[in-house]
């Protein structure tokens, strides 16, 4: 690091000065030696780039989602599990680009599945067969799809499932659960700021947990509901997972009521060939997919029973209209199907035991370290939970700083590329970090 640069770094820091020009949400511990003066010491490159970022792209990226302050590492390039950003710092990727990079960076098999298509072509104003078979696997995974479509996104899947939900029942309202995330759209966006309020009432949000309280909440109001969306495992929410009953639950309701019953299985696909409706033998109405799908590109699907999915037949004279430019685009699709065919029952099993592993490594550590921090873990899925009084941008820089990057929330999803060495050392390194810096109990 430059002289000048500590130097200036360091008599802001003595001088407790706040960085006016960065956005910064959380208040972090500004003391010679904590997490915010060595991450800033660590990343001058990253901040140079963040400032001038801000100028064109408000809080310096298109995503809220991967801001934490002050500023997020600007990443240089990934291979693997391992990813490097632009001041040369490596980090083992425990977030997987938010889950959907379950081969991890650089797959052999997915670069060359994405060369040999861009040197055919990225993308045409017509279908092309690499869409086709990427529908056919993804159909012969889910029972529940008999027919489905591709979008750039899953808020674009989870807009158009409810959508299709609507115009099948002719109903107006959609409801949808506490903590859920199903996108941006104004329907289920979890920020309601510049949404009108009348969009509101086309919305009820149900309890999360247990049937009798979701009929409750409906009741009198059945008629009107057009579908029920849920994750089977929220991501957003925490790495929650729904017991098993509550979800047949619903799918028993719904279908009494006449209501569609939607999956948003976008994260939870990630836990089995089928995702959770395979493991519990559920079959949705509806189902929206997105990450692991795209192998790393922008690709996502909405899909289920032809009654439902054949409304945007082209060929029908009252066919529901679905456009988008880079809808299936075969870069995307080629990618996605290079994964899905990489993913077999051993992979699955694999990636769900290294889960285990870490969340039992975790714990036992974090009791060790005398901490109350938590982990909830769900196949390659899992949630680090810091105690009350922990700032959660501190661990997130503290995590950073020993090498680890996770979302800023905690959420953390492993690849098929990590080994037990490396979630052994992840756990221990999480909990001797938790240890040092968790306020007294």
């Amino acid at each position: 690091m430059r002289a000048w640069l500590r130097a200036r770094l360091s008599a802001e820091l003595s001088a407790g000065l706040a960085y006016d020009r960065l956005d910064m949400t959380e208040t972090l511990v500004r003391t010679p030696g904590s997490a915010l003066e060595r991450y800033l010491a660590r990343t001058p490159r990253s901040r140079e780039l963040f400032e001038r970022a801000t100028a064109s792209l408000p809080g310096g990226s298109t995503r809220t989602t991967t801001f934490a302050a002050p500023y997020p590492p600007y990443v240089m390039a990934g291979a693997r599990a391992q990813i490097v950003d632009v001041d040369r710092n490596e980090y083992l990727d425990l977030i997987g680009n938010y889950t959907s990079l379950i081969l991890g960076h650089g797959d052999p098999e997915v670069v060359a599945a994405v060369e040999a298509q861009v040197r055919r072509g990225s993308a045409f104003a017509a279908p092309t067969e690499v869409e086709i078979k990427l529908a056919e696997e993804i159909r012969s995974r889910l029972p529940s799809i008999e027919r489905l479509r591709f979008t750039n996104s899953g808020t674009e899947a989870t807009m158009l499932a409810l959508r299709a939900a609507r115009a099948a029942t002719g109903r107006p309202l959609v409801a949808r659960f506490e903590r859920s995330y199903h996108g941006t759209h104004d329907i289920v966006s979890p920020d309601r700021t510049g949404i009108p309020a009348t969009v509101d009432d086309l919305v009820v949000e149900l309890p999360w947990g247990d049937i009798d309280p979701v009929v409750s909440t409906i009741a009198g109001r059945e008629a009107d509901v057009a579908a029920i969306i849920i994750e089977p495992i929220q991501g957003a929410g925490g790495i929650r997972a729904a017991d098993p009953a509550f979800l047949q639950g619903l799918r028993e309701y719904t279908r009494a009521q006449g209501m569609v019953l939607i999956f948003d299985e976008v994260i939870s696909f990630r836990v089995g060939p089928g995702g959770v409706q395979e493991q519990l033998g559920i079959r949705p109405d509806l189902t929206t997919l997105g990450k692991i799908i795209g192998g790393g590109h922008p690709l996502a699907a909405f899909g289920g029973s032809a009654e439902i999915m054949d409304r945007f037949d082209a060929r029908r004279p009252d066919a529901m209209s679905h456009g988008g430019t880079f809808n299936g685009n075969p870069i995307a699709a080629a990618a996605g199907l290079a994964t899905l065919r990489a993913l077999n029952a051993a992979a699955y099993d694999s990636l769900n035991a290294l889960g285990a592993r870490l969340a039992t490594r975790l714990r036992g550590a974090l009791s060790v370290a005398g901490s109350t921090a938590s982990v909830d873990q769900v196949a390659s899925l899992f949630q680090l939970r810091p105690p009350a009084g922990l700032e959660r941008g501190q661990l997130f820089l503290e995590l950073l700083c020993a090498g680890f990057w996770l979302a800023p929330r905690g959420m953390g999803a492993l690849s098929v590329p990590m080994t037990e060495a490396d979630v052994d050392t992840f756990a221990d390194a999480a909990a001797e970090v938790l240890g040092a810096v968790s306020p007294p109990a």
